[in-house]
């Protein structure tokens, strides 16, 4: 199993970034993709999650209307799409891997030590 993130930059406050997170070794039939983020001196937090298995996807409070994750069958990729950026978007960006079913994505899909699987990380600079 293996993740590649990519798609990271530099952007204004109210600018649009597109990750991509390329996926091999496993189906998204079994596996949850999550986008993760870390800035300086936090705690890693969920920023989104995507569940062929249980039919949703999963968004954090503050990343609500602002963010669209979908996934590409086709080309193993899920995506995060981020829009009206702000600074405190800023951080590196991972995506990660869960066999979590459904019922227990539901309840932990932001734990990041459920997810046993990660890319290299992308790093989101916002300005302002």
């Amino acid at each position: 199993v293996q993740l590649q993130a990519s798609g990271g930059g530099l952007v204004q406050v109210g600018g649009s970034l597109r990750l991509s997170c390329l996926t091999y070794g496993f189906s998204f039939d079994d596996y949850a993709i999550a986008w993760f983020r870390q800035a300086p001196g936090k705690e890693r937090e969920g920023v989104s999650c995507i569940s062929k298995a249980a039919g949703r996807t999963y968004y954090l409070d503050s990343a609500k209307g602002r963010f669209t994750i979908s996934s590409d069958n086709a080309k193993r990729t899920v995506y995060l799409e981020m829009n009206s950026l702000e600074p405190d978007d800023s951080g590196v960006y991972y995506c990660a891997a869960t066999s979590m079913g459904p019922l227990i994505l539901t309840d932990f899909w932001f734990f990041a030590m459920k997810y046993g699987y990660w890319g290299q990380g992308t790093q989101v600079t916002v300005s302002s």
